[in-house]
C-alpha cells in the first residue's frame, strides 16, 4: 500500500489494513468507513475513508485514534455480471464504459488507480447502483477522452442503439470530461432516442476525498430511468454533493479545468436537476420516452477543420485546410462572428471549390449576427454559414454530421440552419449568461 511513515505506523498501531471497515475518531467526532489506498504523493498525515454514503473522506490523523470494526476482502479488479439476478420489477439499464476517471477504481494490491477494467466494475465500486436498476454492461473503450475521434462517435452511437433495440430502456454512458460536451454533441445528431442516453464523468478519481463519481452515477442512474428521453449530460451542480444537472447534450460545455461543477449549459437552463438518483425538479420542455422510434443516422465526415480567429492569423491557414482536402470549415470568429477582412477571400476560394465554411462566436454566449458590421456583411456575401447560437463545439460536431448526411453545399446550410436536437435556440435571454 502507498501510506508510508506516519501514516503506515498510524495503521500498523490500530492493527488495521486497507479494505478494513473502522472507526476514526478525533476531536470529539468519529467518522466509520471503509479504509482506501491514496494516491502515491498525498500528504503523508491523511488516510482516506469510503463512507456508507459513497463519499470519500481524507482525514488528518494528528491527534486521532483508529479502531477496527470489521475486517474486509479486498476488493478485486474484474467484475462477475452473473452474481446479480435481475428483478423484474427494476427497469433495464445499459452502462457503456468509455474509460475517463469516472471508470476507475482503487486496484488495493498495488494502490493505483486502474482505468482498465470493465464497465461492470463501476458496480462493485458503487453497489448502490444495484438497488435501482438491472444493468446491461460492457467497456466499449478504454481511453482518455483527449484521444477520442469521430470514428468513435459513430461506434459509441451504433453500440447503444444495439442496447436500445435490446430492451435496454436507459442508458449511461461514462467517460472522460475533457470531450464530453463533444460527444454528447455527437450522440444528439447520431441517434434520435425513445429513452434516455446520459453522459457522465468524473473530476475527481476515486481515490481521492473529494471524488465526485459516486454522485454523478447515481443520478446519471436516476436520469436514465427518468422520461427525459434525450441525450444529456449529468453532473454536479455545485462544489458539495447535493444535486446534479441534467443539461442538454447540445447546449452543455466544460467551463472550468479542476471543479466538479465544471459542466453549465450555455444559453439555456439544464432540462433537470437530480438528488439520491430522483429527479427534483423540471426546468423546459423536452422529449418524453417513447415519443419518437429509434432512428441511425450513422454517417460522419472526420475532415473538418476547426479554426479560432486571432490578431495576426495568416490567410495561409485557411488555403491549408482547402489544398489538403479539407471538407468542411468551422470559424470561431470573434464578437459577432467576424474575422480579419484579409481572410474573405481565402474563405470564399472555400465556398467556390464546394467547402462549407461555418460561422461561430468564441464568445461562448449569445448569437453570431453577421448583418451587424460591415466585416459581417462581407462574410455574408462570401457565402459563410450563421452557426446562430451553436458553441464552436457543437458547430464542429454538427458540421461533421452534416457532411455525412451531404456533400451539396447547398443541403449542408439547410441542415445547419435547422434545428435538428435543440442546438438553435429562436431567442435567446439574458439571464442565461454566468455570472
Amino acid at each position: 500500500m502507498t501510506y508510508k511513515k506516519n501514516s503506515k505506523k498510524f495503521l500498523s498501531n490500530g492493527n488495521v489494513t486497507i479494505g478494513d471497515t473502522v472507526k476514526v475518531s478525533k476531536n470529539n467526532t468519529s467518522y466509520k468507513g471503509i479504509l482506501l489506498d491514496r494516491s502515491e504523493d498525498a500528504e503523508d498525515n491523511y488516510i482516506v475513508l469510503k463512507l456508507d454514503s459513497g463519499y470519500n473522506l481524507g482525514i488528518n490523523i494528528e491527534n486521532a485514534s483508529i479502531e477496527l470494526i470489521e475486517s474486509g476482502d479486498k476488493p478485486k479488479i474484474g467484475f462477475d455480471q452473473s452474481e446479480i439476478e435481475k428483478d423484474p420489477d427494476k427497469m433495464n439499464i445499459s452502462i457503456i464504459s468509455t474509460g475517463g476517471t469516472v471508470s476507475s477504481i482503487i486496484d488495493y494490491s498495488t494502490g493505483a488507480v486502474h482505468p482498465a477494467f470493465t464497465a461492470g466494475d463501476l458496480l462493485r465500486a458503487n453497489p448502490e447502483l444495484i438497488d435501482l436498476a438491472n444493468y446491461e454492461v460492457k467497456a466499449l473503450y478504454n481511453i482518455l477522452s483527449e484521444n477520442i475521434e469521430p470514428k468513435y462517435w459513430v461506434e459509441a452511437a451504433r453500440s447503444i442503439a444495439d442496447d436500445i433495440s435490446s430492451g435496454a430502456e436507459g442508458v449511461v454512458v461514462a467517460h472522460g470530461t475533457d470531450t464530453m460536451h463533444y460527444t454528447s454533441a455527437a450522440l444528439s445528431f447520431l441517434v434520435r432516442t425513445p429513452v434516455p442516453i446520459v453522459l457522465t464523468g468524473a473530476q475527481r478519481s476515486s481515490d481521492r476525498p473529494s471524488s465526485d463519481t459516486f454522485i454523478n452515477l447515481i443520478n446519471s442512474v436516476g436520469a436514465a430511468k427518468s422520461d427525459i428521453a434525450e441525450v444529456t449530460v449529468c453532473m454536479h451542480d455545485s462544489l458539495d454533493d447535493t444535486i446534479c444537472a441534467l443539461h442538454s447534450g447540445v447546449r452543455v460545455r466544460k467551463m472550468h479545468t479542476s471543479r466538479r461543477d465544471t459542466f453549465r449549459s450555455i444559453d439555456s437552463e439544464p432540462i433537470a436537476y437530480l438528488k439520491d438518483s430522483k429527479i427534483q425538479s423540471r426546468t423546459q420542455n423536452y422529449i418524453k420516452r417513447n415519443e419518437r422510434d429509434l432512428e441511425l443516422y450513422d454517417n460522419i465526415e472526420e475532415k473538418i477543420g476547426l479554426i479560432k480567429a486571432y490578431p495576426g492569423i495568416s490567410s495561409e491557414l485557411i488555403d491549408y485546410h482547402i489544398d489538403k482536402g479539407y471538407k468542411g470549415l468551422l470559424i470561431e470568429g470573434t464578437g459577432l462572428g467576424h474575422v480579419p477582412e484579409y481572410l474573405i477571400d481565402s474563405l470564399q476560394r472555400a465556398n467556390d471549390e464546394g467547402i462549407p465554411c461555418v460561422m461561430t462566436s468564441q464568445c461562448i454566449y449569445g448569437r453570431v449576427n453577421m448583418n451587424v458590421y460591415s466585416t459581417g456583411r462581407k462574410l455574408i456575401d462570401a457565402n459563410l454559414i450563421s452557426g446562430e447560437d451553436m458553441t464552436p463545439e457543437v458547430g464542429y460536431v454538427k458540421l461533421a454530421w452534416a457532411l455525412g448526411q451531404s456533400d451539396k453545399i447547398e443541403e449542408i446550410r439547410k441542415i445547419m440552419e435547422t434545428n435538428i436536437a435543440g442546438e438553435l435556440n429562436d431567442r435567446l435571454s439574458a439571464k442565461y449568461f454566468l455570472n
